[in-house]
């Protein structure tokens, strides 16, 4: 699994050190938009990637969040078939004899780095005087007690779309720290994603 989520979101060597955590960097909602009551409809789950094993376990990952808000998530793969994805016309096609009301989407949109240093706490006999304690202890050791370790920040851009309207209702940019496994990593989006559109009052 975590080798699907590296494809998924364009990542290496995650980090095991640190939880995943996703926040929200900004969001946007359409100034018209009503609450979307996705209740019993047809939504489809795109994950936008050109690796389509990341693709097919990202979409089932965000269905099956879609479909636990009682909406009916259907990953966006089932309804194309073998056909390809950035044909858009076939695409819509598609989607309107499944009867699919709305979309939301995903797509990776930056990976970065972040070095995290944690040194020990300044205690003990090196840390105690100057002389005769740390002036040794630092020239010595310059290094000494500090644990560099990486995190990976991963950003998504995540919109949801009517499509009875053709519209944008809802638009969001996370970064999560330190995914591990899709159906984590999405799980962690779409809550946040859903406490978001319930603070503007889309839920």
């Amino acid at each position: 699994m975590p080798n699907r989520i590296a494809s998924f979101a364009v990542l290496a060597a995650l980090s095991s050190i640190a939880c995943a955590t996703t926040t929200f960097t900004s969001t946007w909602k359409a100034p018209d938009a009503q609450p979307f009551r996705p209740a019993g409809s047809k939504v489809a789950a795109v994950v936008m990637t050109k690796d389509e094993a990341g693709r097919r376990a990202g979409e089932d990952a965000l269905a099956r969040e879609l479909t636990k808000r009682g909406a009916q998530g259907i990953p966006m793969y089932t309804l194309g078939a073998e056909g390809d994805p950035t044909k858009e016309a076939d695409t819509k096609a598609a989607l309107e004899r499944a009867g699919v009301v709305g979309v939301v989407t995903m797509r990776p949109v930056g990976k970065d780095k972040e070095l995290v240093a944690s040194s020990t706490m300044y205690a003990g006999p090196y840390y105690g005087g100057y002389w005769g304690g740390y002036y040794g202890y630092g020239w010595g050791a310059p290094w000494g007690g500090v644990t560099v370790s990486t995190n990976t920040i991963v950003s998504i851009e995540t919109l949801v779309y009517s499509l009875k309207q053709n519209k944008i209702v809802w638009a969001g940019q996370s970064k999560t720290t330190n995914p591990s496994n899709v159906d984590s990593f999405i799980k962690e989006i779409v809550d946040a994603a859903a406490k978001e559109m319930k603070k503007q009052g889309l839920l």
